[in-house]
């Protein structure tokens, strides 16, 4: 048979593992009934508590979450291996936890704060419209990193690190207005998304009226919801329903790279060049645009030193050696082969 775990007792309790680890190790902070009832359990299991499980409190003392919404963005990847780095390196443990779409990110926080003791959270994506006081209830330091965040955290204190959305994606679409385009497509967030997905498309709207071009709701596309967000499957069913419904448009500005090189196939697979045909943009700056063909044209996130800054940030903050810090950085338009310029 099996040996019970401590996290068998907890289920058959109906308690937390840390409360069942109080009463075994008689801590105060429990009430009589509740260690009674665990202490039964145990006495009646033969359970013996494994030394591991007793050392879990000292070892997740030193912890560190980043939870993470969009696991599947690959813009993400290189940030996580740059966050477990610098977490290790200063001796802290490092766990990554996904928050799927639908959940809170405050509440999945407080209960992994309760969970695993942690000494700190960096968000990762994602987008925060919560009250002061729901973020108060946070009881460790926490960093945003890339995350859209609603006007309300203007008032707030807390630590952020980011690019201006709306200033990047005005400068690649002033980029191609520029280069003579005219009918500029969007493959953009939802119109219901209040984060950096709606702050690429306000960028978009207003670099076009500040060229007096017109805005033409039927060039704006939000992703499918039912597919994965900012991915190459979003970008290729977007651009392609668009192709099939004979959408003119000589350039195309997708807020990812992933979705702009989704875009290009469903471009290339409807016999349209790019560049001649047609002029694609991204937004990222990953890898895979340089390597793709034609290379995309694309907005660089500087990925390494917004980790790093968001590692320096998340200790000092740990420390006690500052309150809150926010940072901005620039992005680069970075241009490539997947773009020109064209005449009237």
């Amino acid at each position: 048979m099996t040996s019970l775990t401590i996290i068998d007792i907890a289920k058959i309790c109906g308690v937390g593992v840390t409360t069942v680890s109080r009463a075994i190790n008689n801590h105060p902070d429990i009430s009589v009934d509740t260690k009674a009832m665990i202490m039964k359990v145990v006495q009646e299991n033969n359970y013996v508590p494994n030394n591991n499980a007793r050392n879990l409190k000292r070892t997740a003392s030193k912890t560190i979450a980043v939870l993470i919404k969009g696991m599947n963005n690959p813009f993400f990847i290189q940030m996580i291996d740059l966050f477990e780095k610098g977490i290790k390196d200063q001796k802290y443990t490092f766990i990554l936890h996904r928050v799927y779409e639908h959940q809170d990110e405050i509440d999945v926080a407080n209960e992994l704060v309760k969970e695993k003791k942690l000494k700190g959270i960096i968000f990762l994506g994602g987008y925060l419209s919560h009250s002061q006081d729901k973020l108060e209830k946070l009881t460790v330091p926490y960093v945003l990193c890339t995350v859209g965040l609603s006007s309300e955290f203007d008032t707030y204190n807390y630590s952020y690190v980011s690019i201006d959305d709306y200033a990047e994606s005005y400068k690649m679409v002033d980029y191609l207005c520029r280069q003579g385009h005219k009918r500029i497509a969007l493959i953009s967030a939802s119109m219901e998304d209040r984060s950096i997905g709606q702050l690429r498309f306000q960028g978009y709207k207003q670099a076009l009226e500040d060229h007096g071009l017109l805005f033409d709701q039927q060039l704006v596309r939000p992703m499918k919801r039912h597919l994965e967000t900012y991915s190459m499957e979003n970008g290729y069913a977007v651009t392609k329903e668009m192709i099939e419904e004979n959408i003119e448009f000589t350039a195309l500005f997708a807020i990812s790279d992933s979705m702009a090189i989704g875009a290009s196939k469903a471009l290339l697979e409807a016999g349209r060049s790019i560049p001649e045909d047609c002029s694609v943009a991204g937004f990222d700056g990953l890898d895979m645009s340089f390597y793709y063909h034609p290379s995309i044209t694309t907005i660089r996130q500087p990925i390494a030193r917004m980790a790093e800054e968001t590692i320096k940030i998340m200790f000092d903050l740990i420390n006690k050696k500052v309150t809150h810090t926010q940072l901005k950085f620039p992005a680069e338009l970075i241009e490539r082969d997947s773009t020109r310029i064209i005449q009237d």
